[in-house]
């Protein structure tokens, strides 16, 4: 793999873009734009699926999900059909997992959610995100 899903840099860990996956790696479906091949609905599943594909991540590179101080910044991505403009109400569904996982201090995150034109192999849903690290375990 030519880059890290996740780097940690200082007290940061910085996650790369995910899409939706199955529990086996594979890409979930359904594939295409959100507001014709993709209904809302299912792009809030598919953010949901993301931000379960990103704590895999992270819990592989950081050992345990309790090093996790706090969500700082996510980035959510929804491949829009022209005139979709619920972007925000898909990438809830990542947030929504995210603050029952981490309860509303630390999963609560500056956000954004933005309509592409296109997104890698079709998927409806990529998301980017940081969150601030504790101290380490070991320390």
């Amino acid at each position: 793999m030519p880059f890290p899903w996740v780097r940690i840099v200082g007290n940061r860990a910085i996650i790369s873009g995910h899409g939706p996956t199955n529990p086996d790696g594979s890409l979930a479906q359904p594939l295409g734009k959100v507001g014709t091949e993709v209904t809302e609905e299912q792009a809030y599943v598919a953010a949901r699926l993301t931000g379960l594909a990103i704590l895999g991540s992270l819990k592989r590179e950081l050992g345990s999900l309790s090093r996790i101080a706090c969500w700082t910044r996510v980035f959510g991505m929804v491949n829009s059909a022209p005139g979709f403009f619920r972007q925000p109400a898909v990438i809830n569904g990542f947030t929504d997992l995210v603050v029952s996982v981490f309860g509303p201090e630390r999963g609560a995150h500056a956000r954004s959610a933005v309509g592409l034109a296109e997104l890698p192999f079709r998927i409806p849903v990529e998301i980017e995100g940081e969150v601030e690290l504790g101290p380490s375990e070991a320390s």
